[in-house]
């Protein structure tokens, strides 16, 4: 039974994962992919399948760049966002939370974390499942203010980030592009992607 959203206060924290934690950080998403069972999908993939060496490769170079974020709930890490860059565009990799600490309103902590990161660089865009037995999905999302966007308005990376999913996931018809926000009114996307925000509370 999912506990009910909690008031986590000052209980939650953030800081930026270490290279070094990779192992905690994939223990963590392995974990929470397991909940796609739920819905008759089995999305979790040994290490050794190219699709999940090359996550691996890419969550590790997010971490020495400083864009993985840890959530802490009373000292233990409870989830994590892995974010970079798109087509120049502020991109949500992954965000997963611990089963066992799902309903607690930390992914909702989490994404409005890296929703204002975003903020001041442009839209921040997300690919997930728009799938009727994925409830905890498209809807959350959507509830911050992403929409579905047609694959006419996607540029080649995200082309490409799209192809390699519906090629390693399963049920890759469900696969969909989403974005929240605007484009940004000040220049051009930076040359060097700054880092996701690290410390400080969920209040």
């Amino acid at each position: 039974m999912t506990p009910p959203p909690t008031d986590l206060g000052g209980r939650l924290t953030f800081r930026p994962a270490r290279a070094d934690e990779i192992g905690l950080i994939l223990a963590l998403d392995e974990d929470a992919t397991l909940l796609y069972l739920q819905a008759g999908l089995d999305a979790s993939l040994p290490r050794a399948h190219p699709y999940g060496q090359y996550e691996e490769r890419r969550w590790a170079e997010d971490a020495a760049a400083g864009r993985v974020t840890l959530a802490v709930l009373d000292g233990e890490v409870a989830g994590f966002t892995a974010c970079h860059f798109v087509d120049g565009a502020p991109y949500l990799d992954q965000l997963s939370v611990w089963r066992r600490l799902g309903g607690r309103g930390i992914g909702r902590a989490l994404l409005d974390r890296v929703l204002a990161w975003a903020a001041p660089l442009g839209p921040l865009w997300l690919t997930t499942y728009d799938h009727p037995g994925v409830p905890w999905n498209r809807p959350m999302y959507e509830r911050r203010g992403f929409t579905i966007v047609p694959e006419t308005a996607w540029g080649p990376e995200m082309r490409a980030v799209i192809a390699g999913q519906r090629e390693a996931l399963p049920a890759p018809e469900a696969r969909v592009v989403m974005r929240a926000g605007s484009s940004p009114s000040r220049g051009p996307w930076p040359a060097r992607p700054p880092a996701c925000p690290g410390s400080g509370s969920s209040a």
